[in-house]
This record gives C-alpha cells, structure tokens and sequence, in this order.
C-alpha cells in the first residue's frame, strides 16, 4: 500500500463515471505512521489506515483496538438504570403484569428480547408488545396503551421509542400505568411524563458515550437487572449465559441501526459476533441456517447487515414484528424452525415491495425533478409501502449523494401521509433540516442520518420547498459537498489473505468506523461487467491490473454495467476490499465504491 503525502480533490464532473462524486484521498503524515509503527508494533498497512482516522498515539490505537469486556462501563452509571433497576426489580418480586412495548425495527425487536428474556429470567410477569407498523405507527400509541390497561398490565418499559412520547406518557400517569421509558433517539425540547428515563444522553448526566443503540440500553438495563437480582456484581452461571447470549443480539441491534462503531458499541459487536457463532439463541441460530452463516468461519459486520438485519427489518416493515421478538425468545423447537422460515419469506416478499417503490420513485425522480443537482429529493406516490420507504430513501441517498425523503400517500386521500427520510454518506443532519420545515409536518422524529415524518397530503409541496432550502443552507453553511474518502492508494496486487487478516484487526467495521476505501489505478475489464442477482441490481466484473486479475463486485450499480464495457481505456476505481468466503474457499475480492475514466 503506497502513502501519499498530499490530499487530492478532483472536482471535474467526468461524463464516463460511476456517481460523479468528488474523490477526497486522506492526506498522510509519514512521520506519523513510522512511529505509530515503532511504539506499537502495528503492520505498515494498519497503521497507515489507524491514523488516516486520526489516531496518532500508541495509547489512542490501543484505546481503537482493544475491545475488551472490561471495556463496557458499569450499567450503573448509564441515566436512568440504577432507578429503573429497583423499580423492575420490585415489580417483579410483586408479580405486576408489565408489558415491553419495543420498536418494530431490528434495533427494536432485540432489545425487546433482551428485557424479555432477562425479565423471565428473574421470574417476572411479561409480555410484549410491538405497534404494527401499518396500523400504529411508530412508538407509543395512545389506542395500544388503552388496550393494555384494559388487558390488566400495570408496568410498560418502552424499548427504542417513547422520548418523543409526550402525550403517551401523560395518559400513563392518567391511568395509573408506571411508564419506563428506555430509548437512544433525539431528545426534543420537552421530556415525556414517565416514572423514569434511560437515556445515555439524558439531559443533566453525563455518559462519556452517548451513542449505544435502543438495544445496547437495553442490554445495561438488563445486565443491571441480574447484579441487583444476584446482590452483587458477579451473576449466577445462568444469568452469565444470559448476558453472553445477549451480546449477540445487543450487536445486531447496534449494526441495524448503523449507530458509530466506537467504544461500548465495538465491544459489544465484536463479542456478540463471537457470542452468534459459537452459542447462538435457538431462533437465531434457525435463521442463520437459512442465510449460509452456520457455515461462515468468522461473523462480520457485512454479515448481519446483509443476512441477518434484513430478515428481521422485513418482519417489522410488514407488520410482524411481534414474531421476530417471539423468534429471539423462542425455545428450540419445531416453532423456532417455522418462524425462521416464515421471516426468511417475508424478506422476500420485502424485497419484491422495495424494487417496485424503487423503480416508481427514480422515475419519479428524473421526469418531475433534478435529481442531480436539486439540494435534496422528497418524492410522493400513491400506495407506496410504508415498510420499504425507509430502505428506498436510504437506496437513492447514496445513488443521487443528497438527502432523500420516500412519502407514502393513502389510497383514499383521507389519510395523512407517512414519509420516512435518508442522507446516505452527506453529513446532513436530517433532524435539524426536518425541525426547520416542523410547522409543514404533524409529527417526525429520529436521528441525523435518518428519520421518520406524517404531513398532511396539502403541505407536501410546500414541505417540499422548505425543506430543500434547509438543506441547501446546511450544505452552504458547513461547505458540504458529496464526496468518497479514500483512505489509500493500493495496487491490487498487495490484496492477499495476509493482508486482509492485517485489516480485519480494524473490525468491527460499520457506522463512524468504516470499511476502509482504497484507491487503484490503471484498471482494465478482465471479463465485459454483467448483472447479477435477483432482479439483476448488482455488477460483477472480472478487473487487471497488470498481472493481477481480481473478482469486483458493485451491490445496486447494475446501470455500470453499459458504460463500463463500453469504455476502452483504463479506469480509476475506489473500493473496499473483502474476504469472500465460498464452500470452505476464502479469497480476497473488492467491492467497487465508484469508478471513473482515467484522464
């Protein structure tokens, strides 16, 4: 891997070329890389990458790469816990009918199970709840509430939702229900009414890590549950094999929801990936049959991703969240096996949904607007699923590089419309442009990457203007512009096993901590580029570089496929490198981020 010492930023708009994004190659300090070499021991090629991410020091690579369980705070210190422990705890003693009310999403649905089974661990009296997703809408529904009461339960502990929830929380305190809230979204000017509050960015406390997903406070929540049950800080064997087992699922949740995979969120991925292979929960382990995984000799981040998180997401976008929990708390059995079969079909119905909305709204996209140079995209159809939107939002974000918003309007017109929104790899931060256009919408929430909202069908265009504007202003104020960083220049021929072992100490590799992205040049078309895959969304290519001819892979770039085989000349491609592993066979292929026409 060769070091360049200077920062390229090549602006030209070149006609034969993948997404037309400015190429940013991270500058690199030589000097800095040899001594992270010499105080640490590292391999060139991880240093290298270590400190094209900013870390300089032997104590801050250590901080990087060490993932630790020791690592995770004591659940103690997170907002809310230590409350929250002693009232659950009491409540369970009392045998009070309580009610996890999770998210519908992956992050949602194992959270959910992780108070679950924690909750019948300790001998608690619980169910659960999760809104569908078609009929309730996201979070706390005031309906569902009712109906619990009525039910008799008299405790509900929200899982991935219920900040937000302001009226929610106030018709707890009317029906006498305990509401605790447990969450990780935006807070927004005012706090919900409920008995308590976990939170790691609660305001007034003071986490140092404010970014563990819905199902990582769920899993402190629970991992405080079994000290107080045990009275001290060691747990029984039981709970130990609990809370093992619960790692698996806190990684999921902490992948799906593409929070930063830094701190606590790099421990609890890297041994919940350890944990899925070698004790997985009976359900999961059901589904990771279906996926090939029981075969894999190591879990990646990739794997949930694209295997695993997918399958669960389907479950929630098609209104069965309910059986993803059931499948995560599930004894082995004949039930787990069907459940894991009926999920694996709902994804493919899911994806049978998502092209169909996909292809309507890049139609959409290029007949009525400017998809290449409007600041952003809010695009509206008629009996668009409101389960897919979110996947096609966040699809044609990284296709156009700018923030897209999916609106789904009722058949009828006598409904609002439900939208749900993406920024792809812009650093727009998605809740502020959406707070600016919020006298336009009836509610919305989420994250700065992504978000959900309702608005009445008459204020879409004028949404549509406001929230344009909001991100144009965003882009003019922090000099935005959509770009690839590449970490490196690196000729294919320095991708071996040896190599990629070198970088896979990186891991786990996903959100704030991504897959690194090198850069070659002089690139011929072994083979003609093909489509592949169901529906034929995907490219392979067979690429040369000198002697070496490697496997590349493009996931949702099928429209490469003409101008690549139509081009003689060499090209320039940036991508990440992977380990592909087939039948027993590992190999290293490269899976292309962007191509361009070498000048």
């Amino acid at each position: 891997m060769s070091t360049d010492s200077s920062s390229i930023s090549d602006t030209n708009q070149l006609v034969d070329s993948g997404t037309k994004r400015e190429w940013r190659i991270t500058p690199h300090d030589a000097p800095l890389v040899e001594q992270l070499i010499r105080t640490t021991g590292l391999p060139p090629v991880v240093a290298q990458l270590l400190v094209s991410r900013g870390v300089y020091s032997q104590e801050d690579a250590a901080t990087f790469l060490d993932t630790k369980l020791t690592s995770l705070r004591d659940p103690q210190l997170l907002p809310g816990v230590p409350a929250a422990t002693e009232k659950i705890l009491a409540a369970a003693e009392a045998k009070t009918p309580i009610v996890i009310y999770g998210d519908y999403d992956a992050d949602g649905m194992t959270g959910s199970a992780i108070l679950v089974n924690c909750l019948r661990l300790i001998g608690a009296e619980v169910s659960y709840h999760v809104p569908n997703r078609l009929e309730e809408g996201y979070g706390l529904n005031e309906d569902s509430i009712r109906k619990l009461v009525a039910r008799g339960k008299q405790m509900i502990i929200s899982v991935d939702c219920g900040i937000a929830s302001l009226q929610c929380a106030k018709l707890c305190r009317e029906l006498g229900v305990t509401l605790i809230v447990t969450d990780h979204h935006q807070i927004g000017d005012e706090l919900p009414d409920a008995d308590i509050i976990v939170h790691p960015r609660l305001p007034g406390t003071a986490y140092p890590f404010g970014e563990l997903c819905g199902a990582g406070v769920a899993f402190k929540l629970a991992w405080s549950l079994c000290q107080a049950k045990c009275g001290q800080k060691k747990v029984t064997p039981p709970m130990k094999r609990f809370l093992m087992q619960s790692l698996s699922l806190a990684a999921i949740g902490t992948i799906a929801d593409v929070v930063p995979l830094l701190d606590e969120n790099r421990v609890l991925v890297n041994h919940g990936l350890r944990v899925m292979q070698n004790e997985p929960l009976p359900g999961l382990w059901e589904l990771m049959k279906l996926t090939k995984l029981d075969q894999a000799s190591e879990l990646t981040t990739e794997n949930i991703s694209f295997g695993l998180a997918p399958r669960l997401n389907a479950a929630g976008r098609l209104g069965q969240a309910q059986l993803g929990i059931e499948l995560l708390t599930i004894e082995a059995g004949d039930r787990a096996v069907a459940l894991a079969q009926y999920i694996d079909q709902l994804n493919g119905t899911r994806d049978t949904l998502q092209r169909s909305v996909q292809l309507a709204a890049q139609k959409q996209a290029k007949a009525d607007f400017d998809p290449e140079n409007d600041p952003a995209l809010v695009l509206a159809g008629v009996g668009w699923h409101t389960g897919v939107i979110g996947v096609v939002a966040g699809r044609l974000a990284e296709k156009y590089a700018k923030p897209v918003i999916i609106l789904s309007l009722d058949t009828a017109g006598k409904v609002d419309a439900t939208g749900s929104g993406r920024v792809g790899g812009t650093g727009i931060n998605l809740y502020e442009a959406l707070r600016e256009c919020e006298d336009r919408l009836v509610r919305y929430g989420g994250h700065p990457a992504a978000g959900g909202l309702t608005i009445r069908e008459s204020d879409i265009e004028a949404f549509r203007g406001d929230f344009c504007e909001a991100v144009s202003k965003q882009w003019s104020e922090q000099e935005l512009a959509p770009a690839i960083q590449i970490d490196a220049e690196a000729p294919l021929g320095q991708l071996n096993l040896q190599t990629m072992k070198q970088i896979e100490t990186m891991a786990p590799f996903g959100a704030g901590n991504p897959r690194p992205v090198l850069m070659g040049r002089d690139i011929q078309l072994n083979e003609p580029a093909k489509k592949m895959g169901k529906g034929e969304n995907h490219l392979s290519v067979r690429l040369k570089q000198g002697e070496r001819v490697i496997r590349g892979v493009a996931f949702g770039a099928a429209d490469w496929c003409e101008p690549l085989n139509q081009h003689n000349g060499p090209i320039e491609i940036a991508y990440r490198p992977v380990i592909n592993e087939f039948n027993g066979y590992r190999s290293v292929e490269v899976h292309l981020v962007d191509w361009r026409k070498q000048a």
